[in-house]
């Protein structure tokens, strides 16, 4: 009879986004076949087809457009481009693999990675494979990203960031992510160079279970 004067519950909105069935917690299955067919040429390999998403990261560019990478443990990351809230905003989905990661122990390597000629230049050498800068920044570009593994704990990285590309082939492009990247853990700054390869994915390339 009195519900009327009592306070409704109001559903909390969850920070952690969900973008075509990727969430935290959620398994990917990857295209099988289509893995088969380009893997070998690609600088990845032996990716696996199941994959469990562990973690959550969102890199906010502008007010409308974000990053968002869905992090997994076969250390790969499917990151999505919108630019706004629903699928049908989506501009790009790529899957990333991580490469390398080099740590950076003194601030005059970190500000060499940051200047002219350290994480950008015109070409990149992988291993005697060439991928040519896809942006004109002469610097890198900046950007922070917030990662959940969590609803209630979450972390921010600062990342400077250039990307480079190849032609694989006419139908396939793969994509060279250079990033310096650094966290402030107990007042004290940890920074490394991280080395991922990435490539586009469709809708029907993978299925989130």
């Amino acid at each position: 009879m009195f519900d009327f004067f009592k306070k409704k519950a109001v559903e909390k909105k969850s920070l952690i986004p969900e973008v075509l069935g990727l969430r935290l917690g959620g398994v990917i299955e990857l295209d099988a076949l289509k893995m088969k067919i380009i893997e070998p040429d690609l600088t990845i390999s032996g990716a696996a087809t199941t994959q469990l998403i562990q973690a959550v990261g969102v890199v906010q560019l502008d007010n409308s457009t974000r990053l968002i990478r869905y992090y997994t443990d076969d250390d790969a990351m499917i990151q999505v481009l919108m630019d706004g809230d629903s699928d049908a905003d989506i501009q790009q989905c790529m899957l990333s693999y991580y490469y390398s990661t080099t740590p950076i122990d003194t601030d005059t390597k970190w500000n060499q990675w940051l200047a002219q000629q350290g994480v950008v230049k015109s070409h990149w050498d992988l291993d005697g494979v060439n991928f040519t800068k896809l942006w004109e920044n002469e610097l890198p570009v900046a950007m922070t990203e917030t990662t959940w593994t969590s609803e209630i704990e979450s972390s921010q990285t600062d990342q400077f960031v250039m990307l480079y590309s190849r032609d694989v082939n006419p139908d396939l492009c793969e994509v060279l992510i250079v990033s310096a990247e650094e966290q402030i853990i107990n007042n004290s700054a940890d920074r490394c160079l991280v080395l991922s390869t990435a490539f586009e994915l469709q809708p029907n390339d993978f299925k989130v279970n």
